[in-house]
């Protein structure tokens, strides 16, 4: 359903065949826990209504939660409510992790571009820098979220990429920086934005080159509803008792575009922990793998959540 541009160096006899591909998230194993699930409800479930598997494909980019809802997803298959799972390192394997409001971050990206006359590296002063100007934005973009941000809230602002010049006596005519941007609430989102684009240019024009931001909202903040993700808990406590789930995890700057869906339907996204330990490395890593025993528990989850839901 889903891959990323990643080798597998995991090792194990089921890796990706595939040159530079590999489920490194988990997507397979999500796809094979609704497939037991429906699988399971379609011989022997007790429900009484319509239930709706959603396959959604391209979550890492470019976002297949918004091409299904924008090509009438709810139309053609109405929904009272929508809940989703994804596997998460760093939780004991098969714990369900839930979590009302505000659950994972926004997430824009940001490409700025520098342009300057350029110059020979002996005679700074008769150019403009872009590469000077790039390195003191980087610095400047630190303290929006130091000093602007309510500490409270959180927000982040990470400069990915830093690409300029190609030989070391030349000043180059363009320099360019790649961010990514998260919070977790609409109003920091929206200052965030703002600011960024108040210091790129500020920071610029000190310098004598002009800047372009390029700046592109991707997914937005993902919202767990308070009365579907209480049921959800409800069932995960049925299914594992009170200590096999934690009640209100933390919210993670993680991003998810299921966060479109949910704001088309109330509804609620599920953690299942992939396990800790040396075993267990972090989702977009080389090693990463999915953690095979929790198809079992990820599928009952889903039988229980249905039957318990569509009741008789």
């Amino acid at each position: 359903m889903d891959a990323l541009p990643i080798q597998e160096t995991s090792g194990q006899t089921w890796a990706s065949v595939h040159e530079g591909v590999m489920h490194a998230c988990g997507h397979d194993g999500h796809t094979t826990m609704l497939l037991a699930a429906a699988h399971h409800l379609a011989e022997r479930g007790e429900f009484s209504g319509t239930l709706h598997l959603i396959f959604q494909p391209a979550e890492e980019h470019p976002g297949g939660a918004k091409l299904m809802v924008d090509q009438g997803l709810f139309d053609k298959f109405p929904c009272d409510a929508v809940y989703a799972m994804h596997n998460m390192p760093g939780i004991v394997q098969g714990r369900l992790m839930f979590r009302e409001g505000p659950a994972m971050a926004s997430s824009d990206d940001v490409t700025v571009t520098l342009h300057g006359p350029g110059g020979h590296a002996a005679s700074p002063h008769r150019t403009a820098d872009p590469i000077v100007a790039a390195a003191a934005i980087v610095t400047a973009l630190q303290t929006i979220v130091s000093r602007n941000v309510d500490p409270q809230q959180a927000a982040v602002v990470t400069v990915g990429a830093f690409h300029a010049g190609s030989a070391n006596n030349v000043i180059p005519k363009v320099a360019r920086l790649e961010l990514s941007v998260r919070a977790l609430e609409p109003g920091v989102r929206d200052l965030l934005e703002q600011l960024i684009h108040t210091v790129v240019q500020g920071q610029a024009a000190s310098f004598g080159v002009r800047a372009v931001v390029d700046y592109r909202r991707d997914y937005p903040v993902l919202v767990n509803s308070k009365r579907e993700t209480e049921f959800a808990r409800a069932v995960g406590a049925e299914l594992l008792g009170e200590d096999g789930i934690e009640r209100q995890g933390p919210a993670i700057m993680g991003s998810e575009d299921f966060a479109v869906m949910l704001q088309q339907r109330p509804g609620s996204y599920v953690l299942i922990g992939n396990g800790t330990g040396d075993g267990s490395c972090m989702l977009h890593n080389a090693d990463y793998d999915f953690n095979d025993d929790n198809l079992h528990v990820g599928a009952a989850f889903w039988v229980r959540l249905t039957e318990r839901f569509l009741c008789n």
